[in-house]
C-alpha cells in the first residue's frame, strides 16, 4: 500500500528560531542543538562528516531532516539510526528524546573514526544513545523504530533494515525524490511492503519511506 505522499505541514527552518518553531525545542533542546552544530562543524575540517556547503543550512538540511521524525512516531523511545555517520538522524532524535523516561537512540556506524565522534557528542552531551562501531546485521537489540539517512537505495537499505523489521521495527527512512521509483524497485525485487510516504518539512522533493511491514515474498 501507498497512496499519493501526505505533506507534513510546519513553517521553514533556515534559522534557529526558525527550527524550533517548526519542531517546538525548548530552550534547553535548542542548546544541545548549538552545541551539536558546533562539535560537527569543529570535526568536519578533520573527518568531512558532512559536505562543507551543507553546513551553511544545518538548521533546514540536517537539523529540520532528522527532527521531522518525531512527528511520525511521537510515542516511541528506542530507536536504531543506521549508517548513522555524523549522527544525523539518530544524534537529533536523541536530543529531542534527552527529558523522556526510557529514551534510547543506537547509533550504528561501521567506521572507527565516525564512531569516535559520536562518542564524543554522546559524552558532552549527555545523549540517552549508544555508539556501536559495528555493521547494522551485526547489532541484535530490540527497538521500536528503526531509520537511516543517506545510506543505500531502497531495495538494498530494506536488507539491511530486515533483522530489526522481522522484529516489529517500524521502519522511518529518510529519502529523495527517487521515493517512488526506489519503493516500485523493491517491490519488484520481491519485497511485500506495507509503506507510506510522506513529503519532507525540510525539502521540498525528499519523502519520508514509512515501513509498515516488510516481507521477502517467495
Amino acid at each position: 500500500m501507498c497512496g499519493a505522499p501526505v505533506l507534513l505541514e510546519s513553517p521553514p527552518a533556515e534559522s534557529p528560531q526558525g527550527f524550533a518553531a517548526a519542531i517546538g525545542a525548548t530552550p534547553a533542546q535548542m542548546a544541545d542543538m548549538e552545541r551539536y552544530r558546533l562539535l560537527l562543524e569543529d570535526w568536519n575540517g578533520r573527518l568531512n562528516l558532512v559536505g562543507p556547503s551543507a553546513m551553511a543550512a544545518f538548521w533546514s538540511r540536517h537539523a529540520l531532516d532528522s527532527a521531522q521524525l518525531i512527528r511520525l512516531a511521537p510515542e516511541a523511545r528506542r530507536w536504531a539510526d543506521l549508517g548513522t555517520g555524523a549522527g544525523l538522524p539518530g544524534v537529533v532524535l536523541a536530543i529531542l528524546l534527552k527529558d523522556r523516561p526510557g529514551a534510547e537512540v543506537h547509533l550504528v556506524e561501521s567506521l572507527a573514526k565516525r564512531c569516535r565522534f559520536l562518542s564524543e557528542v554522546v559524552s558532552e552531551l549527555e545523549l540517552p544513545a549508544r555508539v556501536h562501531n559495528a555493521r547494522a546485521e551485526d547489532v541484535k537489540i530490540e527497538v521500536e523504530v528503526v531509520t537511516a539517512r543517506a545510506v543505500a537505495a531502497l531495495p538494498k537499505l530494506l536488507g539491511f533494515a530486515e533483522p530489526w523489521l522481522r522484529r516489529g521495527a517500524r521502519g522511518l527512512f529518510l529519502k529523495g525524490q527517487a521515493a517512488e521509483a526506489e519503493l516500485a524497485e523493491a517491490r519488484a525485487a520481491g519485497w511485500l511492503l506495507d509503506a507510506s510516504l510522506f513529503e519532507s518539512l525540510s525539502d521540498p522533493d525528499g519523502r519520508i519511506v514509512d515501513i509498515r511491514s516488510a516481507k521477502r515474498g517467495r
